[in-house]
């Protein structure tokens, strides 16, 4: 028997708009770059002052897609959910910041 609070995330699924998943996959390809750089910099014994700098770029930068999603999130599949009737979309909104603010 599958538990179902262990398999929301992996039965629901959204409808982004091209631009949307174009705009998201940009962002991520742009942190994957970073990542890649800082892995390059650690290869080539850099400083450590200058990798801290460039890994809190990409955490800004992660922080910054997480803003962007949680926005269309909140605008798009809990707006709907809501008028709908499924309050339950709430604590799961509630659950999903709480796991954000760490």
């Amino acid at each position: 028997m599958v538990d179902k609070k262990s398999c929301e995330c992996c039965c629901k699924t959204t409808n982004r708009s091209e631009e949307e998943r174009k705009k998201l996959i940009n962002r991520l390809n742009r942190i994957e770059g970073q990542i890649r750089g800082i892995r390059g910099m650690v290869e080539k014994d850099v400083y450590c002052t200058d990798i801290l700098i460039q890994s809190a770029a990409v955490n800004a930068a992660v922080n910054a897609f997480n803003k962007e999603l949680l926005a269309s999130h909140i605008r798009g599949c809990v707006a709907r959910d809501i008028r709908d009737g499924k309050d339950d979309i709430i604590d799961e909104l509630v659950v999903t910041l709480q796991k954000l603010m760490k």
